[in-house]
């Protein structure tokens, strides 16, 4: 369908019905696109892996055990 064709439905047909109608309309398009069999999308499903090493150049210079012993004195904890 053109969008010429589209507009010319919208104009003629569904642009002067009250809001609440268009509301309607619009739900009944949305459930009946719905329905039909390969109409959504499907996002591929991702792997955990994909993130493996995703921001290891942040922690290139910093000594762990450091890190860690200066977010204990900032929490007020102290070392075991």
């Amino acid at each position: 369908m053109s969008r010429s064709r589209v507009a010319r439905i919208y104009e003629r047909h569904i642009r002067s019905l009250p809001p609440t109608e268009r509301l309607q309309l619009l739900a009944m398009v949305a459930q009946d696109l719905a329905a039909q069999p390969g109409s959504t999308v499907e996002e591929p499903r991702r792997n955990i892996m994909e993130l493996h090493g995703l921001g290891k150049e942040i922690w290139e210079e910093i000594d762990a055990q450091e890190y860690v012993d200066k977010l204990r004195n900032e929490w007020g904890c102290q070392a075991s």
